[in-house]
């Protein structure tokens, strides 16, 4: 991981946060800012936009945990959790809030740089995974689009499935659209129409 990424550390307690900014610095990360109010976070997050955010909350309450969970689906950043003790529930819940790192009683100033690493691969891991079953949902909707298309064109025209198809394609490389978005124009259109 790189040395210029910024990271941004979250701690009530002025100790564990210097402990926390004293194993980033001597792992050579220079751009560290430390927060330590709770009121306004989200806002400075979006100030500072760091590359990755670390929080320790040593004994966390329910409504601590969840705060710090919203704020990790809504910043959509790397997060590696500190805290001193906690449950599968809780644990569970910070899984799915995105969490990249929920480590319990573990905080040591030489392990903060290898689980900050941990988090950062988790955290693009899971974003790259996101990305590609949006990208395939996405094309299965449009090759659904694209068979109801097909089968207008077939019942209207006569057509068969590989004309229909090739129909379909040629107006869009006209158009200089995708097939799928031809494909929606013509189901919208025959749906006005009455057709469907």
């Amino acid at each position: 991981m790189s040395a210029e990424i910024s990271i941004l550390i979250f701690d009530e307690n002025k100790v564990r946060a210097a402990i926390i900014e004293a194993g980033l610095r001597e792992a050579g990360h220079e751009k560290v800012a430390v927060v330590g109010e709770i009121l306004g976070l989200v806002k400075r997050i979006e100030t500072l936009q760091p590359d990755v955010i670390v929080v320790d909350l040593e004994n966390p309450n329910r409504d601590q945990l969840e705060h710090f969970f919203q704020v990790s689906r809504s910043v959509k950043k790397p997060v590696a959790m500190f805290v001193d003790r906690s449950d599968s529930e809780a644990i569970s819940a910070a899984v799915e809030a995105g969490v990249s790192a929920y480590i319990v009683d573990g905080l040591k100033k030489e392990r903060v740089k290898p689980i900050l690493d941990m988090a950062v691969s988790r955290f693009n891991a899971f974003h790259r995974l996101s990305r590609e079953l949006d990208e395939a949902r996405s094309e299965l909707a449009g090759r659904k689009l694209i068979d109801r298309a097909k089968g207008i064109l077939m019942r209207k025209r006569g057509l068969s499935e590989p004309e229909a198809y090739r129909l379909l394609q040629r107006c869009a490389m006209n158009e200089n659209r995708r097939i799928a978005d031809v494909a929606q124009s013509l189901i919208s259109a025959s749906s006005l129409l009455g057709d469907l």
